[in-house]
């Protein structure tokens, strides 16, 4: 048992990049393999091609020199094949498809926002999309487009130069779910700081299972980790 409750019953599991200790990230294989290890949640990033398809790239461009182009540049037809669309990772993993497996968004490309939530809108599944950005009026704007996708502040608390508490209020003001700190920042203090605001809190850069273990073990919402399977030691208890 945990020292401090979580408000998720069951905290969730992220790939960061899919699980890329695993398998090339941000592929579709990465993503199968992560669901496949015991990851609860995917972590990617996502960007709007030229002609309006969410896709899911770390980086955000390709080519080289002076001929690297970025993704708003580029049609979905001339990316490179292993780049998925976010409708090829739902299409491809049931688990993702209803709702089994959540999905962290790391919105790069904030005109990705309206499109992509279009889609998984038609799906039915925003319930289980977890939006992150570091931009808190871009969160708050995109509250007033579902009201059941999951807002993140993807922040460090070194950025967060009101304190937290006062952070604390201003997400929940602006209807934000959750905050997203790296594992060095977080302190089960914190954690209970921002759980009586109603913020669910996740942990990012979580690779040993010992700093996974710490993070369940003050009470976080969500783990991000490129070890699945060191994820998985961790909630288990060992």
């Amino acid at each position: 048992m945990p020292r401090h409750p979580p408000l998720r019953a069951t905290p969730l599991l992220f790939a960061h990049r899919g699980g890329r200790a695993h398998a090339p990230e941000n592929t579709l294989e990465a993503f199968r393999r992560a669901v496949d290890l015991g990851a609860t949640g995917l972590e990617s990033d996502v960007w709007l091609t030229a002609d309006g398809v969410p896709v899911l790239d770390h980086d955000g461009s390709f080519g080289r020199g002076l001929r690297r182009r970025g993704i708003s540049r580029l049609a979905r037809q001339d990316l490179p094949p292993h780049v998925p669309s976010l409708e090829g990772l739902y299409d491809a993993l049931p688990e993702v498809a209803d709702g089994t497996v959540h999905v962290a968004l790391d919105v790069k490309d904030h005109a990705a926002a309206v499109p992509l939530l279009e889609r998984i809108a038609d799906r039915g599944r925003t319930g289980e999309l977890w939006l992150a950005s570091p931009d808190i009026e871009a969160l708050a704007d995109w509250r007033h487009l579902d009201d059941a996708v999951r807002l993140v502040d993807s922040t460090r608390l070194e950025r967060i130069r009101e304190g937290p508490e006062r952070r604390a209020a201003t997400l929940a003001e602006a209807g934000i779910d959750a905050i997203n700190l790296p594992e060095s920042d977080w302190s089960g203090g914190l954690c209970a700081l921002f759980h009586r605001f109603g913020l669910e809190c996740l942990g990012w850069d979580a690779q040993q299972v010992r700093q996974a273990a710490a993070l369940l073990d003050i009470g976080v919402d969500g783990v991000f980790g490129d070890h699945v399977d060191r994820l998985v030691a961790a909630a288990r208890g060992g």
